[in-house]
């Protein structure tokens, strides 16, 4: 990913600075804890597009987390 074009995106969402992910080809926004796929050596900033990187985001919908040793919830 070219580094001057890496300067001047952002994260459609906040705003904010992205960080380039080489080896998944993502660029991913540690504020908003998403992921945005470059395919083709193109970033798609669309929201309806990006990965949500949250751990808790991987526990289906109307499940509740799996609790740990000490009974607890993560």
């Amino acid at each position: 990913m070219d580094s001057r074009l890496l300067d001047l995106l952002v994260c459609p969402i906040c705003k904010g600075p992205l960080e380039y992910e080489r080896a998944a080809q993502e660029l991913l926004c540690p504020r908003d804890r998403l992921a945005f796929p470059i395919r083709d050596g193109i970033p798609v900033m669309l929201v309806e597009q990006a990965r949500d990187t949250d751990a808790r985001a991987e526990v289906p919908s109307g499940e509740a987390p799996t609790p740990t040793a000490s009974g607890t919830e993560p």
